[in-house]
């Protein structure tokens, strides 16, 4: 085999596998039970304040997350916001809970 043989065979290699791999489901391994304790610690209040309801704001027609990175996005920013000083888990935690309950993102 020539060394252009086998340079191709790699190159069409790579792309085959990147064609095929699935995402990376970003809430993979999150605990939605552990999400739901600081969700009703810290955005219930939050979101009444603002919003006067808190479940219509997940559910309302325009709203601004449609996948669940673009909800673990929102709950970074929310967790920043608020300074609550939540780890990667828990803002995982907190997009699962969110997911399980109201949005029903598939992975």
């Amino acid at each position: 085999m020539t060394r252009a043989i086998a340079g191709a065979l790699l190159i069409a290699a790579a792309f085959a596998g990147g064609a095929s791999a699935q995402p990376r489901d970003p809430l993979a391994g999150a605990d939605p039970a552990a999400g739901k304790v600081l969700v009703q610690k810290d955005c219930v209040g939050c979101h009444e304040r603002r919003f006067g309801d808190t479940a219509t704001i997940y559910t309302r027609a325009d709203r601004r997350v449609h996948t669940s990175a673009e909800q673990l996005a929102q709950v970074r920013y929310c967790s920043t916001e608020l300074r609550s000083n939540y780890f990667p888990e828990d803002e995982a935690n907190v997009a699962a809970f969110l997911n399980q309950q109201y949005y029903k993102f598939k992975p």
